[in-house]
């Protein structure tokens, strides 16, 4: 986050701005006090979640609002499953404050650092054929607008923003309170097992069907695929988690301690790579087990790095896996990291990566300290020949006149930001980019 001498840094460490100014706001009302005044300054106006996009979308150069202060819970409602957050709530505090009222997020992503105005405005999601991102679970928000006003958007209020609104990469506005439909807690049941790549590639439309979640990792210079399949189960089904010993040995010492320091060396001695990877794929192995559903779609990521994420038609993921595995033998690449495969239901929020279409991601990372322009830039091409839509919080190349293109309602967006924005006060050099100045 912000560091000494008044930097301000993402987590990838791909996009850093030092602001005229940081204010930590402790209520919405705060918010509202800090837009005002900046509008008044002439100044632009951004706010920070926990900096884990890893592009400049949060960037800001004039007023720059950490929102670590605004969290918790503003109301929940046990038999309607509506809960209403403040918009700076990280996602991993989230657990334990559903827990009184028996709710649950219906589905996370993978990592839990983000905060949840932060995860729906760049639409985060998980995986799971039958489920949307975290986006599709909101159902109201509230914004601090351009002119320092409360816009409160819902089904009942302002509803015809709400499609366009909370996908809203921080354009239109400043969002201080999330109201989400959560459902009753549940158990996921896990199986995790190495597959042969092929075989896994050769069933996979019938792996993501069979299972509510299924994803796959796959290490370049491996022929095997480690895949994750997870069941739902009531809150009342047997638990069997992870044994606390074997959960340290998997997500601390090998994911963590032991990967880092092989990425490290890796950048010394590249030819290291094929082999770690074919251990890697060895040592993690089969597992069975079962417990609450975040402890089970939650995994600890501490290793640094750079990501890019292409969502595809769910249709079209296979032929665009197996031309980036071809990509990297015949570049001859050493690759460090995993590729990670995932799906997701279809949805009608006007920026939302599944907009439209059943969804498949192909996401490529490089170690922070690697460069990873080469190879992003050819998977690049790959996944946008095959329909691909970037993840807006990941890196990528397009702008504004590209990502047109790609997404239907891309003018009716750019419509609500004049309307709601017109002079630009929440905007940084990364949107100009991406919808135009």
């Amino acid at each position: 986050m912000t560091q000494p001498g008044g930097t301000w840094r993402n987590w990838g460490r791909t996009a850093a701005v030092r602001p005229v100014r940081v204010e930590r706001p402790r209520s919405p009302e705060g918010v509202q006090r800090a837009v005002i005044a900046a509008a008044a300054q002439g100044l632009t106006v951004k706010a920070v979640g926990a900096g884990h996009s890893f592009t400049g979308i949060a960037a800001a150069p004039g007023v720059l609002l950490e929102l670590d202060d605004l969290q918790g819970l503003v109301s929940a409602d046990a038999v309607s499953g509506r809960v209403t957050l403040l918009a700076g709530t990280r996602l991993h505090r989230i657990p334990a404050l559903l827990k009184p009222y028996g709710l649950a997020m219906q589905n996370l992503g993978d990592i839990d650092r983000q905060s949840i105005s932060g995860a729906i405005s760049t639409g985060t999601h998980g995986t799971g054929a039958r489920f949307g991102g975290i986006a599709t679970q909101v159902r109201g928000l509230t914004l601090i607008t351009a002119a320092g006003e409360f816009l409160r958007i819902d089904e009942h209020r302002n509803s015809d923003l709400l499609a366009g609104s909370i996908v809203g990469l921080g354009a239109l506005g400043i969002v201080v309170e999330v109201t989400l439909q959560c459902v009753p807690a549940f158990v996921m049941h896990a199986a995790d097992a190495s597959v042969p790549l092929e075989e896994t590639l050769g069933s996979l439309h019938q792996r993501v069907a069979d299972a509510d979640h299924f994803e796959f990792y796959w290490h370049p210079h491996t022929d095997l695929a480690l895949t994750k399949s997870q069941t739902r189960l009531s809150e009342s089904a047997r638990r069997h988690p992870r044994p606390p010993v074997k959960r340290w040995i998997d997500e601390t010492l090998l994911a963590n301690g032991l990967f880092g320091a092989f990425c490290a060396v890796s950048r010394v001695v590249p030819a290291v790579i094929p082999t770690f990877n074919r251990l890697a794929v060895t040592v993690t192995g089969d597992a069975e087990y079962s417990d609450q559903s975040h402890r089970v779609l939650i995994h600890r990521r501490d290793v640094r790095f750079r990501e890019m994420e292409y969502a595809l038609p769910a249709e079209n993921v296979g032929p665009a896996f197996d031309e980036l595995r071809r990509l990297i033998e015949q570049r001859r690449w050493r690759i460090e990291f995993p590729v990670e495969v995932r799906f997701a239901a279809a949805d009608d929020l006007w920026l939302s990566t599944a907009f439209g279409r059943d969804t498949g991601y192909i996401a490529v990372h490089r170690y922070w300290r690697a460069d990873p322009r080469e190879y992003f830039d050819a998977v690049e091409q790959i996944m946008l020949a095959h329909g691909g839509r970037p993840h807006w919080g990941k890196l990528h190349t397009l702008g504004a006149d590209r990502l047109r293109e790609r997404y239907p309602r891309f003018d009716d967006f750019l419509a609500l930001r004049d309307r709601l924005d017109p002079d630009r006060l929440f905007g940084n050099r990364h949107l100009e980019r991406i919808l135009g100045a």
